[in-house]
Formats: structure tokens, sequence, C-alpha cells
């Protein structure tokens, strides 16, 4: 805790920088234009947008910072797109590729029924052949075996891909998947919404457009999402708050976003490098931005697979609230080079929140508080 004399101080200090006038509309509450995100961004001064994100942070949640016994499951990585950032894709007949049987998907489940996990998390390639009963059956066998679990699965890349293959509506492919269990979509496929960006990228993915449409149109079932931001490698500043602000714009439509979740770039073993290499800096500027300019959602995640621990444990002065969960099992980051654990167990999370001074709430999927059982087994 920073004593009373101390943030006094700060404050004096924060009003006579450069970036006064963005604090002065912070502290009233006021919405960022994206002049004064781009201004941000092109600031140097670090410690004063930490401290003007951590004013934001702590007037919603205070010293909380949100954690959830979670479960990752690849159900495949063969993938139609060819994204030249990501090392986890293979396409179909490709050495190195997979597709996981439901036999193999129940055994990953069953063999953490000793854990109270609450939520479980499933993300995969565009694969070309699989039929939508694979994806429907996927969600059903998850659900027979923990039927008390959240399941969070299908980025909107993949809820598209579905319909363009099954010559369906979007809305007629997110109900099937709501009817059989899907509560929430998980917001990876965002990339960035910059049109140049993603002609250079990733050419065949979804656009930036159907990307948003298909949150919008599980927000208006009912279903709750999150949204990302790949961030490091060929976008430039003005790109990222393009795309904050349009997430903003959506959230403002349709209330459906639960997290922002801004994803540090990994390139080892893609087909592109960085521009400059990532650093911690960047990282927790990009947070801090990321909590300034979206007022309208409720949580900023620092995911501590792709920023390590050290940076997501001091993200939590930077806009951050969140550090997501155990993960049990990440493939798409660690085949890129992210060089973080695969799991965490509860203990470390805690362990980790507490040693920032920050007080550890266990929550599930939608962010309700969790307690923890008594008998909890850590994997």
């Amino acid at each position: 805790m920073v004593s009373t004399g101390k943030m006094d101080a700060a404050q004096r200090w924060v009003e006579r920088s450069e970036l006064a006038d963005i604090h002065n509309k912070v502290a009233a509450g006021q919405r960022l234009t994206g002049e004064e995100g781009l201004r941000l961004f092109e600031s140097r001064d670090l410690l004063t947008i930490g401290f003007l994100a951590n004013l934001t942070r702590e007037r919603l949640h205070g010293q909380k910072t949100y954690w959830v016994y979670n479960q990752h499951i690849n159900y495949s990585n063969v993938c139609t797109n060819g994204c030249r950032f990501c090392a986890f894709s293979r396409r179909s007949g490709e050495a190195g590729g997979f597709v996981l049987t439901l036999e193999q998907l129940a055994n990953k489940v069953r063999e953490r029924l000793h854990e109270p996990i609450t939520e479980i998390h499933v993300v995969g390639g565009c694969h070309p052949d699989l039929p939508f009963t694979y994806y429907l059956d996927l969600v059903r066998t998850i659900k027979e075996i923990r039927p008390e679990v959240t399941v969070k699965a299908f980025t909107g890349v993949e809820v598209a891909h579905l319909a363009r293959n099954e010559k369906l509506a979007i809305s007629e492919i997110l109900l099937a998947l709501k009817e059989v269990g899907v509560e929430a979509l998980p917001g990876g496929g965002a990339e960035v919404f910059s049109d140049r960006v993603r002609q250079l990228l990733c050419p065949e993915k979804l656009s930036s457009n159907g990307w948003l449409e298909v949150a919008k149109a599980a927000h208006q079932l009912g279903m709750r999402s999150n949204a990302t931001l790949l961030y490091g490698h060929l976008e430039t500043a003005a790109e990222r708050v393009d795309h904050m602000l349009s997430l903003r714009k959506a959230q403002d439509e349709t209330g459906g976003f639960i997290t922002f979740i801004p994803l540090a770039f990994q390139s080892a073993n893609t087909g592109i490098s960085p521009l400059e290499e990532r650093t911690g800096h960047s990282d927790l500027k990009t947070i801090a931005v990321s909590r300034l300019l979206l007022d309208n959602f409720a949580h900023i995640k620092a995911y501590w697979i792709m920023l390590g621990v050290k940076i997501a444990q001091t993200a939590l002065y930077f806009g951050a609230d969140d550090l997501d969960g155990t993960v049990m099992e990440e493939r798409i980051g660690h085949m890129a080079g992210a060089s973080s654990a695969e799991a965490l167990t509860p203990e470390e999370l805690q362990t980790l929140i507490l040693a920032a001074g920050r007080e550890p709430v266990q929550r599930d999927t939608f962010f309700k508080p969790v307690k923890p059982r008594a008998d909890a087994v850590s994997g």
C-alpha cells in the first residue's frame, strides 16, 4: 500500500507533467479521445501513465486482483488461414498438425477431475474438414464429464469459419453452440483491426468487421465474450489506438465484452520479426493505455503466459486487475517462444498477487467470486 503522503506527492507531480490535462479528465472520470490515447503512447513518461491507469483501476476494483481456476484445451492446430505471426498452426497434412479425438479430449478433462476447475477454455485452428457435429460433440463431451464448468470456446474466427463451411448464418452457429453448453467466447483472433496490418500478416483471416460482427451477434444472444489486441509486431501506436476505439464503440452498443486482453507478440518460429524488440516498457504502457481508453470495459487482463509473471505482476499497478488463471496447458504462445511456465498453481497465483500488495480474488468466467474448495488439489 502507498501512504497518503506519497500519493499526494505523486498527485502534485502528475499535475505538473505534460499529461496534466489528461490527468484532469481521468480524475473526473471523463472519456479520453483517440488523440489523447496516441499522446499517451508517444509519451516516454511511463510512471505518469501508470499512475493514471492505476487511478482508474483502483476506482473500479480497489486492491482486488482476480484469477480463475481454469484449463486450456487446444483441439487442433490445423488451419486454413496461414497467418504469418502464428507458430501454432499447420496446414492440412503438414507435419506437426493434430486433431484431438473426442476420447483424447475426454481424457484431458478427466485427468483434472480432482481439481475444482470452474472454466474450460477451448480454441483451435480453422480446420477445413472437421464437421460442425465434431464441435457440438466436443462441447457435449466436456459438459457430460464436468457439467458444472463454464465452457468458453471458439473464437469469432472459428465461429465465422464454421458458418462458411456449413452455409449457415453466424447466429445459427452461435445458437447451436449455446444449446450444447457454450456460455462465452474467448477473445482471440481480433489481432489488430488495421486493414494494412492484416493484409501484411493475415490476408486470409476473417476481417476486423467480421470479427466484430460475430462478437455483437454473440452478445445479442446473451453470450459474453472477451476481446484481444495482438501488439508488438508491425502495427503502429495509432493502429493500437484505433483498435481500442473500435472495441470501445462495440462495447457501447452491446455491453457484452467481459475483459480486454493485450497479447504480447512472441516472434520465435513465426514468419515475421518485430520492427523492434518488445520491452517491459511497451508491455506496461500498452496495458495502461488500454485501461485509460477502454472506460466501458470492466476488466483488463495481464496475461502472464505472454508477459511472463514478473511483468504481469507489475502490471497490477499499470491498470490490470486480472491475471487469468491456472491455464494448465498452453500451446499457442509457447510454440511461438513464450518462456513462461505452462501452468501456475492457485497457491503460486495468489502468492504473486499478495507479493504485489494486492488482494487475490478467485473468480468464475463472469467475475463472480468463487469460494475456494477446502479439498482443492493443485495440478
